[in-house]
């Protein structure tokens, strides 16, 4: 009786192999069931964005039947319109203010509370509060608080510095101020909840080797965590940077926009014109420039990084 001894084909075998991922790849169990919100969700995402890509070329009300196609003639009004310059001058403002203070604030939390602390779920807490107040309850605090007769000019006058006192809105500056201050004030939570998982990602040993070599606190956050959550600052400056683009409740509800335009920002300035002016085709004409700046910044922020990591 004569037996064939079985041939090694290497090449055959990764080639089957090959072959099985494929058809397994094709034969997601999964992919069925999420397959109709995927075409739904991806649907009604790509039509609104080509529905409105359609009405920035109409010169149209909302209401009106009828409907005059002007071609770009919205899009060269809005670049020749000096408030929408202002509207994004306030925008990339409010986002390097906001963005530097918000990841300072939350890296300097995150690590406290990853030290010897007393009560840290308290702390926790009392952090993250802001993050769940909606803007329409803490908006009427606000306007309160730096009203002309509000409380914090009661509070000047109280300690003696009556002459501090002032109508804090009707300046432009100091009005943008307050509102990067209250975005900062309610959205430092989140950051420092994303630093705080990051953090906690990183080896005890390491840090423990930091501090047999002499390294102190400054030192650890500057060498050892820091590069740690790279890849965290990244995600939170795109975050940062489409919320800022996006920016609308705040300034809306706080300021209106004003005084003079000087706390206008493009969610701002798209609901003025879309739904006060009734232009809903340079409404549209303004969305359309605010998501192509959102894509265009987060791709941006994301090939900077990667090129710094490459060249690290």
């Amino acid at each position: 009786m004569t037996t064939t001894a079985p041939t090694n084909n290497p090449a055959g075998v990764a080639t089957e192999r090959s072959s099985r991922r494929r058809r397994g790849l094709y034969r997601t169990p999964g992919l069925p069931w999420i397959l109709p919100a995927l075409v739904v969700s991806v649907g009604v995402l790509y039509y609104c964005i080509g529905y409105t890509g359609y009405l920035s070329t109409l010169d149209w009300d909302g209401a009106s039947p009828l409907q005059r196609q002007i071609g770009l003639a919205n899009y060269v009004q809005m670049f020749q319109d000096p408030i929408f310059w202002r509207a994004l001058g306030n925008t990339a403002a409010f986002y390097v203010v906001t963005f530097t203070v918000q990841v300072a604030l939350g890296i300097v939390l995150a690590c406290l509370l990853h030290s010897r602390l007393y009560a840290k779920t308290l702390y926790k807490v009392l952090i993250f509060i802001p993050v769940v107040l909606a803007p329409a309850t803490t908006a009427p605090v606000f306007r309160q608080i730096y009203a002309p007769g509000g409380t914090l000019n009661q509070l000047l006058d109280g300690v003696g510095l009556g002459a501090f006192t002032q109508p804090w809105f009707a300046n432009g500056t100091i009005a943008l101020i307050i509102i990067m201050s209250v975005q900062i004030w309610q959205s430092t939570g989140i950051v420092f909840i994303l630093y705080f998982a990051a953090i906690g990602q990183i080896s005890p040993e390491m840090v423990e080797a930091a501090r047999i070599d002499g390294a102190g606190d400054l030192r650890v956050v500057t060498s050892i965590v820091w590069p740690s959550v790279r890849g965290t600052t990244v995600a939170i400056a795109i975050l940062s940077a489409i919320g800022s683009l996006k920016t609308f409740d705040i300034p809306f509800l706080i300021t209106g926009g004003g005084p003079t335009y000087a706390t206008e920002f493009l969610g701002t300035r798209i609901y003025r014109i879309s739904v006060g002016f009734s232009d809903v085709g340079l409404g549209a004409a303004f969305s359309i420039v605010l998501l192509v700046l959102a894509v265009g910044t987060a791709v941006l922020i994301q090939v900077g990084s990667r090129r710094k990591e490459g060249s690290a």
